[in-house]
């Protein structure tokens, strides 16, 4: 009695179809699938970049470069790993450029996209923590729609199972990727028995990271990076276990799969920054032209000026930004009043620093700061020499 024949009736289905084609142009699943996780992060992003001061269409700005530089990294990182493929005997270098073919590894995608995300916060004026935190949630998103791309691909899935939600395999034709070899009667030739769905369980796992994400950001408002540290651990613990649990040929260290050893570093490097790194959430206030929040429409449609809108001002993109608190932020909001800058004194000292001693030399008061009797005239200690409260000083 074999395993296949213990498998029950219930079971996953895969296409048997991952290309399709449109005239001249290959339409692929994978791709598709890829596009549709780009987008959401996207939207995710941008609705958190928004939510914390950032000027309407940045993500786009960044997306120009993190996507780019996201699937160069992607490429390399698989290449570097699997370089038999493309550099070994029987190897075609040429094909290390064939992306269309499927070979792209989260690690390098992740740290390409870092990389470009972080020119581009350089440009817009962001601080590189902020567009980090506010992608936290939806590259897992992206992470998870894009792994549907695989189902259609019949690939990254575990052993041999009898649970019912075993997955039925296609055996693809390497002379026509994208599609399943096919008996004498054209009908797609599957695989003996059912397969564990690894791809599928990544893709909950990925959704799960997104949840988690969003609730404690939420809970214990995460700023400095940390909430990006706190997605980059959830997946690689998720990534950990089912990388063990995938049968594809990978190359491996002391007999354990290179990711694994990838997923287990890279967990201990976002738990070392999560634990070290401290600091409230970062808002950011435009400056320059872009400097004044936009006031909420209160009027109803009957008393608006349609004049008025025929030619609206495009909005202009501002010159950088300001970091301040959350109270700052909320401030802005409400009287468009932006806080003033750390004032220093004229020894350069901030203004919040502890007053000199008054007997040091050169600190005597002077003519006009003495009283009648020669006693130093007393402060006002509420205020600084820029005039601004403690309360209203940068917290």
């Amino acid at each position: 009695m074999t395993l296949a024949s213990l498998s029950p009736q219930a079971a996953l289905p895969s296409p048997s179809t991952a290309v399709w084609q449109l005239g001249p142009v290959p339409i692929r699943a994978y791709a598709l699938c890829i596009i549709l996780g780009i987008v959401l992060a996207c939207w995710v992003t941008e609705r958190r970049l928004r939510q914390r001061g950032v000027a309407p269409g940045a993500v786009l700005d960044i997306a120009v470069w993190a996507v780019p530089t996201g699937i160069i990294g992607a490429r390399i990182y698989h290449v570097i790993t699997s370089p038999e493929k493309y550099f070994g005997a029987g190897g075609d270098p040429m094909k290390a450029f064939a992306i269309w073919e499927g070979g792209l590894g989260i690690w390098g995608a992740v740290a390409g996209g870092a990389l470009g995300a972080w020119i581009a916060a350089r440009q817009l004026g962001i601080p590189f923590s902020v567009v980090a935190d506010a992608l936290a949630p939806g590259l897992p998103l992206a992470q998870a729609v894009g792994r549907v791309g695989n189902w259609f691909n019949n690939e990254l899935f575990g052993a041999q199972t009898t649970l019912p939600w075993g997955l039925k395999i296609h055996r693809m034709d390497p002379d026509n990727p994208g599609h399943a070899l096919r008996d004498d009667a054209g009908q797609p030739i599957l695989e003996p028995g059912l397969y564990q769905p690894t791809f599928l369980y990544e893709a909950l796992w990925n959704l799960g990271v997104v949840a988690l994400v969003l609730v404690l950001d939420r809970r214990l408002k995460l700023g400095r990076g940390r909430a990006f540290a706190l997605y980059v651990m959830g997946y690689t613990v998720g990534r950990f276990w089912i990388e063990l649990m995938r049968t594809d040929e990978a190359n491996q260290i002391l007999g354990v799969r290179l990711n694994v050893w990838t997923a287990a570093l890279v967990f201990l490097g976002a738990l070392i920054y999560f634990v070290r790194v401290r600091g409230p959430r970062e808002y950011l206030i435009p400056l320059g032209a872009a400097a004044t929040p936009t006031p909420p429409t209160t009027s109803d449609l009957s008393q608006v000026d349609l004049s008025e809108r025929e030619t609206p001002a495009r909005a202009s993109a501002p010159e950088g930004y300001r970091v301040v608190s959350e109270e700052q932020y909320q401030a802005w909001q409400d009287n468009g009043v932006v806080p003033p800058e750390p004032a220093t004194g004229d020894d350069d000292r901030p203004v919040d620093a502890e007053p000199l001693d008054p007997a040091a030399p050169g600190d005597e008061p002077s003519a006009d700061e003495q009283t009648t009797d020669g006693t130093p005239e007393a402060r006002d200690d509420r205020a600084d020499a820029a005039g601004v409260r403690p309360a209203d000083r940068d917290s």
